[in-house]
């Protein structure tokens, strides 16, 4: 204790120890002392000497160190010195003084010792780097200690629980790799890494999201782990706690850790999208209409935002899966939001760049996103389209270059698997559908195609050529496009003023010669031109240009034109490759024999070449986005690289073909032909046969189950069969006993009464059975005898409705079934009883019972008449139903009849109110001339008779006709 009071409190007398040696007694004290307080001031001291002798500490005290966080778990406060003293050791960053609250070690240091400080800050940073390497590798050799990190996370304790989560992230920016491997293995791991998310203490949360992301890059297996471990939920959360895009550096930790979990990772994308996790992302894009001001947070945080929705559409991602999130991104609005921002005012120009690079991804391949992206209109006066808007910064050569190439992408998305945009975009520079009044994309095209700027003559021929990709129509209809060149002179096409401006380098220096210039229009050409043999034969129809081009390929240039050779060549090769002799002069013979005598077939094929061979060739051929460090490297487009690698080959053997070889491929082509329509024949035949196939099947199948219910029904019906066989046995032995029975009781007379006492009393049982049949039978007499008058009922009222006649009948069909059944009970009751009325025992029973049997035939023959009876009533009732119901049927049509002709007096009604309304206006117009004529002659003193003399006179003309009429 007297060595450390030395140490940290005041100085002592005599020479003062070095660094190193004291860091050597601290550790002598860390490993020899007994008691606790010892033990945490001396790894206090260290932790003061570790930013100060970080080697000498590493080397000597990091295996003590260790074992204190192995031995003392139980203090708390000694485990956070530890910590902090492994961590000052690792780290690489600049961190922050301690504060002069804390005791510190400071001794003087021995000369020779700190030789960093004089050293550059490049190359001391280099050596700190090697450092925390160097024991970073020390540290982990042993993956117990990592393991022992992870257990102490588990401590509530702050100075036990952040410590240890500076040093993990430490140690995993050292070794990222081995680092990660352990803690995947280790029981619980990650989730205890996890947890830390859920900290009430924001500094240990915060940290924690460093941690997960250095725990999370590069590792699919790990960015699993984690996002099943609800991260997404719990990222989420604290982005809208800390304000969403308004918040601070946590909102970009989050986010950059949603990047890492999504980033080349379908698993998790997939599961993202599963969990209605885009539909929360809309909030994060609402602006207003002031978007002035923005900090500098908030624009990193909008520009994260944005490239996680890219990440969930990338054109890198597997096409189902991007197109599903494409379609959820339209469902829940985040495309609406996007172009929302894409046409607000006052937007930073880096975020509208990455919302046009966003909003280009969304509506990739999506046909239905490109629709409603062609749909948007800005807020202009008169609106535009969002397209149109968009073009005009492309060809604007005063915009930045990053804008123009994020608009000449998102019209590239715009058009990519999109015939129908393709033709409408076409279709703007149709002479049918030209607008003098606005502006079209089409003319802002042909505007930029013919530009000043280099830059926009490439952006515009690029776009052009992808409104023709892949779409044999729009080539034959872009042929149709008529040009203005000058006045007094007719239009040329498009077609031809593009060549003309490749041709006539000379003359027009500031377009022909600049080489981004060329390499754009020859681009345009051989799009246009592939795989369109009316457009080869439109291009070979001008006589200038095969001269041309084969003057080009055959001079030899600088580097910088070599790639004009190469672009050259290819067009003249696709020219002979799409070539249908239709002009006598170009053939595919004679091109090729000019290529032969001209240039060369090797040297053709050498220019050719470099293409491909050029070092922004590979570039560009990486993705889809147009990025260019500067404009003078933008030369090749994606989708044109594509083009190059298809046709390349293809035109080298075209070229090195003779006329025979034409031939036999002729010949091959038309067998295949023949083939591929035999096959066809085959195949719609089989077509046929499979239709009638599965007819057939369907018949089987419906065979079979028909089949199996007339099985089942068959074996019902053995069923019962059996069943009435073992009946009929069973009263067939009955009836044998009782035969024998009564002839043994005629023929004994030498017993009492002719009977045994045995026969006496089974004869008594079979009467008593007898009996009791009788009284079931008048029960069901009973039950019959209801449902009778219960059918008398419903025939009285059948007979004012009429609706269930054919149940009646099904009803009383049954009933006639049931009493034929019960007539033939009844005989085989009589049969019986008669049989046992000769018996002298039960002679008064069975009289009893004949009795009863006759009335029982009384009242079932009654019951048949009155049957037979409800069966006449019901038919005469169906034939009444029948005949009302055909008068009420020819009551319709007479009705149907009588409304049309009360329509038809309706509409002629109206005709003669309309007509009298005009006859009234009309004399209602004659009176009012007739008043003006006659205020007129009074005017010039003219004698006029009043309306009321004339109709005095004309009752008095009347009356004087009807008395002659009397007369």
């Amino acid at each position: 204790m007297n060595f450390l009071r030395g140490v940290m409190g005041g100085q002592a007398a005599g020479p003062q120890p070095s660094g190193a040696e004291t860091i050597q007694k601290l550790c002598d004290r860390v490993a020899s002392s007994t008691l606790l307080e010892d033990r945490r001031d001396a790894v206090r001291a260290l932790k003061s000497l570790s930013k100060k002798y970080r080697m000498e500490v590493g080397t000597q005290a990091m295996d003590h160190l260790i074992n204190i966080l192995q031995t003392d778990r139980s203090d708390s406060e000694i485990l956070g010195y530890a910590l902090d003293t492994l961590y000052n050791i690792i780290c690489n960053d600049e961190e922050e003084e301690q504060d002069e609250s804390e005791d510190a070690v400071t001794p003087t240091p021995a000369s020779g010792k700190n030789k960093n400080v004089s050293m550059p800050d490049e190359a001391a940073q280099k050596q700190a780097d090697d450092l925390g390497a160097q024991f970073t590798e020390q540290f982990v050799q042993d993956p117990e200690h990592v393991t022992l990190i992870l257990a102490l996370l588990e401590e509530f304790d702050f100075h036990v629980r952040w410590p240890g989560v500076k040093l993990l992230t430490a140690l995993l920016k050292n070794q990222c790799v081995q680092v990660q491997g352990i803690i995947l293995v280790s029981p619980m791991g990650v989730s205890r890494l996890m947890d830390l998310l859920a900290d009430s203490r924001e500094v240990i949360r915060n940290d924690g999201l460093l941690l997960l992301q250095q725990l999370t890059k590069s590792n699919a297996a790990i960015q699993k782990i984690v996002a099943f471990e609800n991260a997404f939920e719990r990222l989420l959360d604290i982005i809208t706690e800390e304000g969403s895009s308004d918040g601070g550096i946590v909102v970009e930790d989050c986010l950059l850790l949603l990047v890492n979990l999504l980033k080349n990772n379908s698993s998790n994308q997939n599961f993202f999208k599963e969990g209605s996790y885009i539909q929360r992302m809309k909030p994060w894009f609402e602006v207003g209409d002031d978007n002035s001001g923005w900090s500098a947070q908030k624009v990193t945080n909008l520009h994260l935002m944005l490239q996680l929705v890219r990440v969930m559409v990338s054109p890198v991602n597997s096409p189902g899966a991007t197109a599903s999130c494409q379609k959820s991104m339209y469902q829940c609005g985040l495309l609406q939001q996007l172009c929302t921002i894409l046409m607000a005012t006052g937007v930073p120009a880096d975020i509208l760049t990455e919302t046009i690079n966003t909003v280009s991804e969304v509506i990739r391949g999506s046909q239905v996103n490109q629709d409603y992206f062609a749909s948007v209109n800005a807020p202009s006066n008169p609106p535009r389209p969002a397209i149109v808007v968009l073009l005009m910064s492309m060809v604007n050569e005063r915009q930045p270059f990053v804008l123009r190439c994020a608009v000449l992408y998102c019209f590239q998305c715009f058009l990519y698997k999109n015939q129908k945009g393709q033709g409408e975009i076409v279709a703007t520079l149709l002479p049918s559908t030209i607008d003098a009044n606005s502006i079209s994309a089409g003319q802002l095209l042909c505007g930029g195609l013919f530009s000043v700027d280099s830059l926009s003559n490439w952006c515009a021929a690029v776009a052009l050529a992808h409104a023709l990709q892949d779409n044999l129509t729009q080539k034959e209809q872009l042929l149709r496009v008529q040009l203005a060149t000058s006045l007094g002179k007719p239009p040329v096409s498009l077609l031809q003023q593009c060549t003309n401006i490749l041709s006539q380098g000379d003359k027009i220096v500031r377009r022909g010669s600049k080489v981004q210039t060329r390499v754009g229009l020859l681009m345009l050409l051989c799009t246009w031109i592939n795989n369109c043999p009316i457009a080869v034969t439109h291009f070979l129809h001008n006589q200038e240009n095969v001269p041309f081009l084969t003057a080009q390929i055959s001079e030899n240039l600088g580097e910088d034109e070599r790639l004009v050779q190469g672009l050259c060549a290819l067009l003249l090769g696709i020219c002979i490759y799409y070539n249908d002799n239709s002009l006598e002069n170009y053939t595919k013979e004679k091109l090729k024999q000019l290529i032969e005598k001209r240039i060369g077939k090797e040297n053709f094929v050498e220019k050719l070449g470099f293409i491909t061979k050029h070092e922004l060739y590979s570039r560009a051929a990486q993705k889809p986005q147009p990025v260019f460090p500067s404009p003078e490297q933008m030369l090749f487009d994606h989708e044109f690289t594509k083009l190059v690698k298809e046709l390349e080959g293809v035109i080298t053997k075209a070229v090195h073909k003779s006329s025979e070889d034409e031939k036999k491929e002729e010949e091959v082509k038309k067998t295949l032909e023949q083939h591929d329509n035999i096959v066809t024949q085959y195949k719609e035949l089989i077509r046929e046969q499979d239709a009638q196939i599965q007819e057939l099947k369907e018949q089987v199948a419906s065979m079979s189950s028909q089949n199996e219910q007339m099985q089942t029904t068959v074996t019902q019906q053995l069923a019962q069969i059996q069943q009435h066989k073992d009946q009929y046995n069973i009263l067939k032995l009955k009836l044998g006993k009782e035969n024998q029975n009564q002839s043994n009781s005629q023929g004994d007379s030498s017993q009492v009464n002719g009977l045994q006492t045995e026969e006496l009393t089974q004869l008594r049982e079979e009467v008593e059975e007898l009996r009791k049949q009788h009284t079931l039978l008048q029960t069901q007499l009973h039950d019959k005898d209801a449902l009778i008058n219960t059918l008398r009922s419903e025939t009285a009222e059948g007979s004012a409705g009429g609706s269930d006649n054919t149940e009646l009948l099904k009803e009383l069909e049954s009933q006639s079934a049931e009493i034929n059944q019960m007539k033939t009970e009844r005989q085989e009751l009589l049969r019986r009883a008669e049989a046992g009325s000769s018996d002298a025992v039960s002679s008064s029973d069975g009289s009893f019972d004949a009795a009863k049997m006759a009335e029982v035939e009384s009242r079932l023959a009654a019951q048949t008449t009155e049957t037979e009876r409800l069966k006449e009533e019901t038919k005469s009732l169906s034939a009444s139903r029948a005949e009302l119901e055909q008068q009420l049927a020819s009551a319709t049509s007479t009705v149907a009849i009588l409304q049309t002709e009360q329509a038809k007096l309706q509409t002629e009604v109206q005709e003669s109110k309309k007509e009298q309304d005009d006859l009234l206006m009309l004399l209602a117009d004659q009176d009012q001339k007739i008043h003006s004529l006659k205020q007129k002659l009074k005017d010039l003193g003219e004698t006029v008779d009043d309306e009321d003399d004339l109709d005095a006179r004309d009752q008095t003309d009347d009356d004087f006709e009807e008395d002659e009429d009397e007369d």
